[in-house]
């Protein structure tokens, strides 16, 4: 049997030799989270001593930015006291944490004097407070990493969500923590107002990211924040063609980054589309090769705009759902992304089809991620969606309606908004019931609109180069009344919202000019 003592020497001199310095400090002593105790301090001492510092380390610091206890809750009074619009320094500070029940726990008004002793000047608490903020961030990562190597040992963890778990983490590191569960309806009212102060200021009504279809813009304000847009139809319809449409005006007349996950075209084919819908020569043409020289001199000069477009494309071929999230984290801390388009949902996957049992069941799961990525991205996402061929069958004009939707009713409910394009032309009706004729019209049908109003928007549809445009005002169809001016515009209840829906028909942006594409 060995001998205890020799197997502790041997041990000792293992470690001793790893580490050349002969530094046992760690072995024998343990690690101490990062931290910067005398920062803290000097952050909370010139906070006291100037006014404008607290208005600096405000937009850098949070409650949980602070390692010592103390710390938080003298954090906390202070912020209590800015928010109430209260001078910040040692006696409000003092009596607010008296109120507060904490005075005594913190050291007693001699430790929250004695802070203001701990800094000459407010002139580096902003250094101060990032050098806090790196040491909070650091503690986050180890206990992220901590969780996720706990989680890694265990047999019946999915690695798949294991790895979305430890994106999500890492990501909420690099956006600081800014993210939170809840806010104070003070907050969150001085942010609304802020928010109409701005687009009153604005000169145009678009709040949202712009789709360069005038009266789609006028109804909706721009597609908006954390929304979910579903453009749904029947194959041949056009919906690439019109997601193109609104990814190249929003990139080039907004100014927006749109990235493109195209799961059925490669990522040159809708290159090739773009170029012809802005260069207004045939596909056909294009792909062949069969320009002339003027088509060339053509084709140079109008695809100048695209080539500034903050455009990404990414065709991976069935990307599931945690790997579209990683993406779209990826594009938004480094590029930005203000929209993000899918093509299409159907053919997206999930991580382990034995475990929901039925694609139904899946298609559930991914419209409701994409929601929650809509969500936690602040960006609009659109996700083009098949149609069932019930529409095929009946009999009519055969415009398709929400129980069209193919695979799940989660779809409908998940969503903000659903659009549907329907060409009469496509099923051989040449003309409608006012005897005008219907080449090239599109019904744009919002059958769901849970920010505004519900109703139908024709725009163009041009064959030879596969883009839609808008109708100018003088070839509206007669059945269609501008957005604005109509009194029949039908507001229906969401089921999801319970019939809080707000109406849309007051919109007015007579400013935006008719986009030719």
């Amino acid at each position: 049997m060995a001998n205890p003592i020799d197997t502790a020497d041997k041990t000792l001199k293992r470690i001793t030799n790893k580490n050349s310095d002969g530094d046992l400090s760690n072995y024998l002593f343990g690690k101490l989270p990062p931290q910067a105790k005398d920062l803290e301090e000097a952050v909370l001492g010139a906070m006291m001593l100037e006014r404008d510092a607290v208005s600096v380390v405000i937009d850098i610091l949070d409650e949980s930015s602070f390692y010592v206890d103390a710390h938080q809750k003298i954090y906390k009074a202070m912020l209590e006291l800015f928010h109430n619009t209260e001078p910040v320094d040692i006696l409000t500070v003092t009596d607010r944490l008296r109120k507060n029940g904490e005075l005594d726990v913190v050291g007693g008004a001699f430790f929250v004097t004695e802070l203001t002793n701990r800094v000459a000047s407010s002139a580096n608490v902003e250094y101060h407070a990032r050098i806090v903020s790196q040491k909070h961030i650091q503690r986050e990562l180890i206990r992220i990493s901590n969780e996720i190597i706990k989680d890694a040992y265990e047999d019946t963890t999915d690695v798949f969500e294991l790895l979305d778990k430890a994106e999500k983490g890492i990501y909420s590191v690099a956006d600081q923590n800014l993210q939170k569960n809840f806010e104070p309806m003070t907050k969150l009212l001085k942010k609304a107002i802020d928010q109409i102060e701005q687009i009153q200021a604005q000169e145009s009504d678009l709040t949202g990211v712009p789709t360069g279809f005038t009266e789609l813009d006028r109804l909706t304000s721009g597609f908006q924040k954390s929304d979910l847009i579903i453009v749904a139809a029947r194959p041949g319809m056009g919906k690439t063609a019109f997601t193109l449409a609104v990814a190249r005006n929003a990139a080039i007349l907004g100014n927006k980054a749109i990235a493109i996950f195209s799961l059925e075209m490669s990522s040159l084919q809708l290159t090739n589309r773009l170029i012809s819908g802005e260069t207004e020569l045939p596909a056909e043409k294009l792909r062949k090769g069969n320009l002339e020289p003027h088509e060339w001199t053509q084709l140079n000069h109008r695809i100048s705009d695209l080539e500034d477009a903050k455009l990404f494309i990414d065709d991976t071929p069935a990307i599931n759902i945690f790997q579209l999230r990683a993406k779209c984290r990826r594009l938004k801390m480094q590029h930005g992304i203000d929209m993000i388009i899918i093509d299409y949902l159907q053919l997206m996957s999930g991580i382990d089809n034995s475990k929901t049992g039925n694609r139904q069941e899946e298609i559930s799961i991914i419209s409701r991620s994409l929601k929650s990525i809509a969500k936690e991205l602040e960006i609009p996402v659109i996700a083009l969606s098949q149609l069932s061929r019930a529409v095929e069958t009946r009999s009519g004009d055969k415009k398709p309606q929400l129980s069209d939707l193919r695979e799940s009713g989660a779809i409908e409910q998940d969503a903000d908004m659903v659009m549907f394009l329907y060409r009469p032309d496509y099923y051989g009706i040449t003309e409608d019931a006012n005897g005008q004729s219907t080449e090239g019209l599109t019904h744009l049908i919002i059958s769901k609109h849970r920010n505004g109003a519900t109703m139908e928007i024709p725009i163009r549809f041009i064959k030879t180069y596969a883009k839609f445009i808008n109708f100018e005002l003088s070839e509206m169809p007669e059945w269609y009344t501008p957005v604005g001016t109509n009194q029949e515009v039908k507001m229906v209840s969401s089921k999801i919202n319970d019939g809080n829906d707000f109406g849309g028909d007051n919109f007015n942006n007579d400013d935006m000019e008719s986009v030719p594409f």
